[in-house]
């Protein structure tokens, strides 16, 4: 999203993370603005059962975390490592100059929070009505938008693991592979060496 040129002008520093490390917790004061060189974040949240519910997914190039520095309020969600990360890391107050010195980069900024907060407004209305089938085929058709992905002769290859799936829609694993099953049956997606297609 901001160029490593720009990041590196206002200091941002580089740094690695292993799977599943956390980069900030739930209730943390946010001191950072952090956006992805390679690799894959989750922003999750966990109930007192322990089950994990997967605000969003982010992969290179992109940024997450953003909100709490504007609003000088706590993280909403964790930031774990989904594999092993590079990340760019700076401060909140160099991004904040950075924000207000390019003009540009503000309407990138506002136009990419505003994809992530219509995103979340179709899943909470598919998830509060929605049978599974057609919360999946939203998730899917937006995760393909969203990450801009290049259609292969099979068709849009879906990098999303049931399980992901699953904390994404608010729907059980064994129902994300029950309708997968069915959506292939009804030609919405193939299942290809147990990747899906869309």
């Amino acid at each position: 999203m901001i160029s490593q040129e720009l990041l590196e002008s206002y200091q941002a520093k580089k740094k690695k993370f292993q799977k599943g490390e956390i980069i900030f917790k739930e209730g943390n004061q946010p001191s950072n603005y952090y956006q992805i060189c390679v690799g894959e974040v989750k922003m999750c949240n966990f109930n007192d059962l322990g089950r994990e519910f997967i605000q969003g997914i982010f992969q290179d190039g992109q940024s997450f975390g953003e909100p709490p520095l504007f609003l000088e309020r706590a993280y909403p969600a964790n930031a774990i490592d989904v594999s092993d990360c590079e990340i760019y890391i700076l401060p909140k107050t160099s991004f904040l100059d950075l924000v207000k010195n390019n003009f540009t980069i503000s309407l990138a900024i506002i136009e990419y929070l505003a994809q992530r907060l219509h995103y979340k407004s179709v899943m909470a209305a598919e998830i509060s009505s929605q049978e599974p089938e057609h919360r999946l085929l939203k998730l899917i058709d937006y995760y393909i938008n969203f990450f801009k992905l290049k259609k292969a002769k099979e068709g849009f290859q879906i990098l999303l693991t049931r399980q992901q799936m699953a904390d994404l829609t608010g729907l059980r694993v064994e129902t994300v592979i029950r309708a997968i099953k069915s959506l292939e049956k009804k030609n919405e997606i193939q299942i290809i060496n147990r990747k899906v297609f869309r």
